[in-house]
Order: structure tokens, then sequence, then C-alpha cells
């Protein structure tokens, strides 16, 4: 039996965090669903379009990744994609306490799910994508966030007026 997960968010932009996960899901499951999630209450800096293509450059063409677009409960998500497990990262306690509380609500619209938490490691703690944004706005290095393709993406975006 093939084993899939979600790993939903809303990669704006992916970072080194979303790469790392990502990797890690493709070492535990034969499928990995990326979804990137549509929020009416968030006003993302890039489009989905640009989100997929950063996706695209970090995983290139590998076959076990499909990227989708969602706008619903991640309940919804998990039921359309046949599959009881969500992953997400988990920096420190404050985004346990986070992705608990969504898990509690999530169960309560769908029994089965199942959450696998993935500690993100040390050295990249620190990586946001709100810090991404942030250093975009104040024309700082983003190099210690972001792949180097997936930098030279954003600094192309950039010079088209990004901003």
């Amino acid at each position: 039996m093939k084993r899939k997960c979600v790993f939903a968010g809303t990669f704006d932009p992916l970072t080194r965090g979303h790469e790392t996960l990502i990797g890690q899901c493709l070492q535990l499951f034969d499928e990995v669903v990326v979804a990137i999630l549509r929020n009416p209450a968030k006003a993302p800096l890039f489009t989905v379009e640009q989100r997929k293509q950063m996706l695209q450059l970090a995983f290139g063409n590998e076959p076990r990744i499909r990227v989708v677009e969602f706008s619903g409960t991640v309940a919804e998500l998990l039921e359309k994609e046949d599959t009881p497990f969500y992953v997400r990262g988990i920096r420190n306690t404050v985004d346990f306490e986070y992705e608990n509380a969504n898990y509690f609500a999530s169960k309560r619209l769908n029994e089965g799910i199942i959450p696998v938490y993935l500690p993100c490691p040390q050295e990249l703690l620190h990586v946001s994508s709100s810090m991404v944004r942030s250093s975009l706005q104040f024309k700082t290095p983003i190099s210690d966030y972001v792949s180097e393709k997936v930098e030279e993406y954003i600094r192309l975006l950039t010079k088209e007026s990004l901003f």
C-alpha cells in the first residue's frame, strides 16, 4: 500500500525549512502532496504560480511530489487526498501549541487525522517565511533563509518590480 502524506502551508516564500521538511517527508512516504493553501485572512507577497515555481525549482521533477492548491479546511484536504497523514514542522513550543490546537480542531471535522510532527533542524530554527519577507522589504540578505535557486528566482522577481 502506498503511503501518502499532506504538507500544507502558504509557502510565501518557500524556505530552507520547508525544503528540509519536504525532504524528510520523502524519506518517510511514497508520495508527498504539497498543498499551497489559499487563506483569505492572509495577503501573500507571492502569487500561487510564483510559489509553485519555487517548489519546481527546489524539487525539479521529483515524481513523488505533487503540488496542489487548496482553500478549504485541512480535514477536507486530507479526505480529498485519501490520506490521514498530515505533516507539520515544529521549530519551538509555540509552533507545537499552535499545531496541536489546529489538530484538535481538525480532528472534530475528520476523526482519522494522524498528525506527523517533525522537529526543525537546529541550524534552521531562525528561518521563517515572514523573516524572508521582512528581509526583502528592508533589502537585507535572504541567503540564510532560502536555497540558492529560490533566491535567484526571488531576485529576478524583485527586478521585475515585485514590490
